[in-house]
């Protein structure tokens, strides 16, 4: 019977170059190819000369994008090679896998066949699965169930792993002179010594039978059918009956799917991508199918040619010794060259110097590649798609797989444009780039993104295309829509400025409307507080960035001053957590007020401060004693540490302040989280406060051991937060006390006390001078304790 079945390696370049030398020997007049159907109308644009690989089919249901299968493609993957044959001699090329239209159906789990299911993952080595509802290769690398019998065949060779024994037998295989004819008899014994398949197998196998049936039908005399390895002895057409193909095929579910071209990368080809078509090393595999001569030597230089574009070193004898390395190290292990293992470990050594950073480049830029394919305009595509293309060529705007930032001047319409584009993209749930912080005044005119091109967008390119047919379009009814959604009000602010930063006016005076009706009903202060930066930034910002920011000012002033009236019940009986939340809040309404500059509030915000940040305090036989219901002490000591920052608290009130906070009628836990939240922030701003180390001081020489022991974990986590040359100057100052005698010397040691109040302690220099040194511990230096001492 005139059919020729080959069955290949799904990626494999050695199946590649054997596939091409068998088809030109016997050119088929038609070519079956394992592949979905539903994309025989644009498998000939495999043929344009604008089409790149990589590449991927897309399959999706329009209905749920994100119901999707790929198919990848590599330059140097079978199908590839071999679709381009034909097409180019105008033989017939047509897919035979089973429709995605039956495995993407509602009901498909329940015959076997869904594309999510867990066969269906194409990376038996992957380092993770895929997520549930992340689309996927719809492809078997060889197949899911090759991977024991293959590791048998493997182990009998002297192998461990099966898939470096394909590697060396079969895909750096010098002769291919009866390669499918070897693997087709492996393989059929293989299958008749493993266990039953699994019903979607099986269906396939009886789809792709049922189409080399109907070419039968149509007349070819010369039909080549090319299919992974696993299926090529199931698809002898004699072996299997049609009626009971049919019958497995009859009543199968179906559902509408549409399909089109994508660009892909080898990123996404390679194993650690997640769910990538099964190929560890894309770039290997195109370096042996474009450089099939002197692989090694090529290979190495190509290596040193990466790392001197690096600025590393790398010299042409170190090229020479790597690849003799490589010949040696094959030789020992009766290889008949270098493989991938062997090149790499000859690099690693010579020209990476036996250092993990250069060799992780290597990996990333030359084993795996960066390629990113490209496809022809005439691909199918949602006009959202086009809206977007048409916006990177006038912006010049190209993607890229890898990461890059970019730095754009506001001022200028170009950087302008470019930053609305990606903020839109960001609405639209694509994020294509990542805004970086920036510092300093030029941060008021210029954004830093982070840009890194993902072909997986393309599917949230075609679920976002329910919103509109342009990009703005989309984004501003995506703005509206999660505005109308929104259940928090600083979700609304938040939503508001990014909508102002991607220049969606009509989608920003909706989310207006919606937060003047949201605030005026919110009595939720912590809400509040969120809610109030973005409207600063707005305020601040808005006119710079060619936004009309003033009528936001309004709103912010009336969150400002039910923040202000409900601010203290809300500080009180927090527990920790709460407490190390609040003072977030703080800080981000403190640096609101500092963003705007606003006087008004100010005075408003530092009287506040103060009433927090002031103990309760009872008169008794015993000192002073610590209201349990008022503020907590990390609260506390936030409050004074923002007034600080402000310059609005003088030395007296602050030794005072301190003296009160950590007197004994404080609890040791409650004084640690007063100290944990004076100290937060910046360390150089305590360094010109004496009287704050004579007071802490101080609190740890009354401390008992007991007391001392339950304390120390709390003050570790509060000057963990410091670097190194902030704790080391900290340490600094707290010997500098010790051998100066600064405790008697504070302010607060001749301090008038207040009528009622508990009197001073007078301080010990002894107990003080042993003290100090454990401070300057606490604080991570080390240095010479006698001197300490002195």
């Amino acid at each position: 019977m005139p059919l020729s079945i080959y069955g290949i390696r799904h990626h494999g370049p050695g199946c590649s170059k054997a596939l091409r030398a068998a088809l030109q020997r016997h050119p088929p007049d038609i070519l079956l190819i394992e592949g979905p159907p539903d994309a025989d109308d644009i498998l000939p644009l495999i043929a344009h000369d604008d089409m790149t690989p990589p590449v991927a089919l897309l399959v999706y249901r329009p209905d749920h994008p994100h119901r999707a299968v790929f198919y990848p493609f590599a330059i140097f993957s079978p199908e590839w090679q071999a679709a381009r044959f034909a097409l180019s001699r105008l033989i017939p090329v047509r897919f035979i896998d089973l429709p995605v239209a039956h495995r993407l159906a509602d009901d498909a789990a329940q015959h076997g066949i869904a594309a999510d299911a867990e066969q269906e993952e194409s990376q038996p080595l992957a380092d993770e699965p895929p997520a549930d509802n992340e689309p996927r290769d719809a492809r078997q690398h060889v197949d899911d169930t090759a991977g024991d019998p293959l590791t048998a065949l493997a182990i009998a060779a002297g192998y461990d792993d099966h898939e470096l024994w394909w590697d060396h037998q079969i895909e750096h295989r010098r002769d291919a002179a009866g390669l499918f004819e070897a693997i087709h008899s492996a393989l059929t014994t293989l299958r008749g010594q493993s266990p039953p398949q699994s019903r979607e197998t099986l269906v396939r196998e009886a789809h792709m039978r049922q189409c080399i049936r109907a070419a039968l039908r149509e007349g070819f005399e010369n039909i080549a059918v090319l299919c992974g390895a696993w299926h090529a002895p199931a698809l002898n057409v004699d072996r299997h009956p049609a009626s009971d193909d049919a019958a497995l095929l009859r009543g199968m579910p179906k559902a509408k799917v549409v399909a089109t071209w994508i660009p892909w990368t080898h990123d996404r080809l390679s194993f650690r991508s997640g769910y990538g078509a099964g190929v560890r090393s894309p770039g290997w595999y195109e370096h042996l199918w474009t450089a099939p001569e002197q692989v090694g030597i090529r290979w190495a230089a190509s290596a040193a040619r990466l790392l001197r574009d690096e600025d590393l070193p790398a010299s042409s004898a170190q090229v020479i010794d790597a690849v003799r390395l490589a010949d040696a190290l094959a030789a020992l292990r009766d290889r008949p060259a270098p493989g991938l293992d062997e090149l790499n470990e000859s690099v690693f050594t010579v020209l990476c110097r036996g250092e993990p950073a250069p060799m992780t480049l290597i990996h990333r830029k030359l084993e795996v590649g960066e390629r990113l394919g490209r496809v022809p305009e005439s691909a199918p595509a949602v006009p959202l798609q086009r809206d977007l293309e048409a916006a990177q060529r006038s912006l010049r705007l190209r993607p890229d797989p890898a990461a890059t930032l970019l730095d754009l001047d506001l001022r200028e319409p170009t950087g302008l444009g470019r930053s609305h584009l990606l903020h839109r993209l960001s609405l639209l749930g694509i994020p294509w780039g990542i805004l970086q912080p920036v510092h300093g005044k030029a941060g008021t005119f210029h954004e830093i993104w982070q840009l890194q091109w993902d072909p997986e967008f393309a599917v949230r390119i075609i679920e976002a295309a329910v919103w509109g047919r342009t990009v703005a379009s989309a984004a501003d009814a995506r703005a509206r829509h999660d505005a109308d959604a929104a259940t928090q009000l600083s979700d609304i602010t938040r939503l508001l400025d990014r909508t102002i930063l991607a220049d969606l006016p009509d989608a920003a005076a909706h989310i207006l409307t919606a937060l003047q009706d949201r605030a005026a009903r919110s009595t939720d202060v912590p809400h509040l507080m969120e809610a109030l930066p973005p409207l600063a930034r707005i305020a601040r910002y808005g006119d710079v960035r060619g936004s009309e920011g003033g009528a936001v000012r309004a709103i912010a002033d009336g969150l400002f001053e039910r923040i202000i009236v409900g601010l203290p019940p809300a500080c009180a009986s927090l527990d920790d957590e709460a407490a190390a939340a609040m003072l977030g809040r703080l800080r981000d309404v403190q640096e609101a007020i500092n963003m705007l500059d606003a006087s008004d509030w100010r005075t408003e915000w530092q009287t506040t401060l103060r009433r927090l940040s002031r103990t309760t305090h009872a008169a008794g036989g015993a000192g002073a004693r610590h209201d349990a219901d008022g503020p907590h002490g990390h609260v506390q000591g936030g409050c004074v540490r923002l007034l600080l920052e402000q310059d609005a608290v003088t030395a007296d009130e602050l030794h005072r302040l301190t003296r009160l906070s950590l007197s004994r009628a404080v609890s040791a836990q409650q004084a640690a989280a007063w100290i944990e939240g004076l100290v937060s922030g910046s360390g150089m701003v305590l360094l010109h406060h004496d009287g704050v180390w004579s007071a802490l001081n101080g609190w740890l020489s009354e401390l008992s051991g007991e007391a001392f022991v339950e304390t120390l974990p709390l003050l570790r986590r509060a000057f963990a937060d410091f670097t190194p040359p902030e704790r080391r100057a900290m340490g600094e100052k707290a010997a500098a006390l010790a051998r100066s005698g600064a405790a008697h010397a504070a302010p607060v040691a001749t301090a008038q006390p207040r009528p009622g109040a508990a009197p001073s302690l007078a301080l010990d220099e002894t107990r003080a001078a042993r003290v100090l040194p454990a401070l300057a511990k606490l604080l991570g230096v080390t240095g010479d304790r006698d001197d300490a001492q002195t």
